[in-house]
């Protein structure tokens, strides 16, 4: 994660990385405005996507120039350097921006792939018939994340709790669970070590459209994609990771809520406080819905649960991933904060 406050320049370096990214989500803290999703595959200065709404690839318009060995670098657009605007960008690293053809599936796909870090960037292009997508993980993806470029369409995300495909959701939306989309966006397919598969919907599949689909799999010590009930306690639910959490995002799966975002630098103590929404254009939300970042895991600290991921019987999904990939270097476990 890297925070930044905007000053308008056309050139700004945002930097403290120890990697070069090749995917970064940014978005603006203290003011309205959509989220915005770059990667290498797709052209980090070339093309932007807004996880909050159903647009198609848009043209970035100075948003992001470069991805650098540090860092990237923003332009003079308000949606990463508004002058004044306090700035998150939350980055991921897959395999450079000199994609692999894969031909696992019923098509060539490319794909940057990081099967140390669990992470890929697959690109590929609609049929409009069932189809097998190869990804290159090497492992079963735990949560994929898919969407259409060059039309209009929802964010489709699978994760591996619907055991069947026949239940997904929506990045963009707040919904929950539905289960009409199994046949249409996932074809009641779950994916293997080597492809997932996708139906007829456009979400995923129309004819002739362009698709980039964000591929996790857990890795132990560093990320984990789980699942757990709330309590509607206001100490608890406690998740175990197995790591002390730099970034966690949450949805409820049985019923309607946010999308919900927390890290360790915009709230660098406990209790962390700043929420952003996945699925809104929403500034951040400082407000009582918090979480305690733990040394093996993370705690709820709220008890009215729905909006903040903690409701009384509610079943919830997570993403989260490492401050320190497991042990120290000096063989000792890594402390709370």
């Amino acid at each position: 994660t890297l925070l930044w406050t905007g000053d308008g320049a056309s050139s700004r370096a945002i930097t403290g990385l120890e990697f070069q990214p090749d995917m970064v989500w940014t978005k603006r803290r203290s003011s309205t405005d959509n989220h915005s999703i770059f990667d290498s595959v797709r052209g980090a200065s070339t093309a932007r996507l807004f996880p909050n709404l159903s647009n198609a690839e848009d043209g970035n318009f100075g948003s992001i120039n470069s991805f650098d060995i540090s860092g990237f670098n923003v332009g003079a657009n308000v949606a990463t350097n508004a002058n004044g605007v306090t700035m998150v960008g939350w980055c991921w690293k897959a395999g450079g921006s000199s994609t692999v053809s894969n031909t696992d599936g019923d098509q060539t796909t490319q794909v940057s792939l990081n099967e140390e870090a669990g992470f890929g960037i697959v690109t590929y292009t609609g049929t409009g018939s069932n189809t097998n997508i190869g990804h290159g993980l090497g492992a079963v993806p735990e949560m994929i994340i898919t969407k259409s470029r060059s039309a209009s369409g929802d964010w489709a995300v699978l994760d591996k709790f619907s055991t069947t495909a026949e239940y997904g959701f929506f990045l963009n939306d707040n919904g929950g669970y539905s289960s009409y989309q199994g046949g249409t966006f996932w074809n009641d397919t779950p994916p293997t070590s080597t492809v997932f598969r996708v139906g007829t919907n456009s979400a995923t599949n129309a004819s002739g459209v362009t698709y980039v689909a964000y591929c996790w799999k857990s890795i132990p010590g560093f990320s984990k994609i789980g699942k757990y009930t709330g309590n509607g306690n206001a100490r608890g639910t406690y998740v175990y990771l197995g790591f002390r959490p730099a970034w966690v995002m949450v949805k409820r799966t049985d019923a309607s809520a946010n999308w919900h975002i927390w890290d360790n630098k915009r709230d660098p103590d406990n209790p962390v406080y700043g929420q952003i929404n996945a699925n809104l254009s929403s500034s951040e939300s400082t407000g009582s819905l918090r979480v305690d970042f733990l040394s093996n895991g993370f705690k709820h600290r709220n008890s009215d649960g729905g909006a903040a991921g903690n409701i009384s019987g509610g079943t919830y999904i997570y993403m989260a991933f490492a401050e320190q990939p497991g042990n120290t270097a000096f063989d000792t476990i890594t402390s709370a904060r």
